[in-house]
């Protein structure tokens, strides 16, 4: 009960505050799923600086390093987030805005990583804590076009999407933008940005990596995707950019619903 109270006041004064960070990284021991005394505070101290009112729902994501089988780090990977997820409840955090728990299992080293190769694996020994926040993207969100647009609207689009590591489009997606063509085709003031965003990937990564080219600009190649679609279907160039933010802005409804792009419109 004392640590209830303890972390309620916290988060009372968290809410004075405005918030610095969405993501938060806590590192373990190799093979351990215990947290020590600095690493437990570096959640509760996360927590206590997060506006609480305008969080709409928790994800916790856990890793491990590459050595051992897949199977046994699966496991240790999903104590290591059962760790973190009964310390943020434990300490006053409702169980039911944290709406993903998931081990992730191994994270493989690839076969360029030559050097640093101890400093790496440690920094895979951990979990993410991801806090949504209510409208993370402002107002003027919306899930279609429609004719009354403002600058400064986001469109985000419920049935583009992208296969995890992939900026190609699939025939869903593609199906999709055929029909924002016509859209924009008949709205020809309209000027927009479109913007791409990915799931899954550590806070300390700018983005994720494209299995198609290995680069880790995942996120600006789906927007450029859909940049290059859209030209294909005859949307002049110049009333579009395209740009990518990573990991920034999850939805908090699942991964698959990060691996997307949005329109902003930037001129009507």
């Amino acid at each position: 009960m004392l640590k209830y109270f303890k972390i309620i006041a916290l988060l009372a004064f968290g809410c004075l505050n405005a918030q610095s960070k969405k993501v938060e990284t806590v590192y373990f021991d190799f093979d351990k799923y215990g947290l020590d005394s600095k690493q437990q505070q570096t959640i509760l101290d996360f927590i206590a600086k997060a506006d609480i009112s305008k969080i709409e729902s928790v994800q916790i994501y856990g890793y491990c390093d590459d050595r051992g089988n897949a199977d046994y780090n699966y496991k240790l990977s999903e104590e290591r987030v059962g760790t973190v997820r009964n310390l943020l409840t434990a300490n006053g955090l409702n169980k039911n805005k944290i709406v993903i728990i998931e081990g992730k299992g191994r994270v493989i080293l690839t076969d360029d990583i030559l050097e640093n190769v101890g400093e790496i694996r440690s920094k895979n020994r951990r979990v993410d804590l991801v806090l949504v926040q209510k409208n993370s993207f402002g107002e003027g969100l919306y899930n279609s076009f429609h004719d009354h647009h403002t600058v400064g609207d986001r469109i985000y689009l419920e049935k583009i999407y992208f296969p995890l590591g992939s900026s190609m489009l699939n025939e869903q997606s593609k199906q999709e933008l055929d029909k924002i063509a016509k859209i924009l085709d008949s709205n020809k003031s309209i000027e927009f940005e479109i913007i791409g965003h990915v799931c899954c990937t550590p806070s300390h990564y700018h983005d994720a990596i494209d299995r198609a080219t290995n680069e880790r600009k995942l996120s600006v190649n789906r927007a450029k995707s859909v940049f290059l679609y859209l030209i294909n279907k005859n949307v002049n160039s110049l009333r579009m950019s395209y740009k990518g933010v990573g990991n920034k802005f999850p939805l908090g409804k699942g991964e698959e619903f990060d691996r997307r792009v949005e329109f902003l419109i930037t001129k009507i």
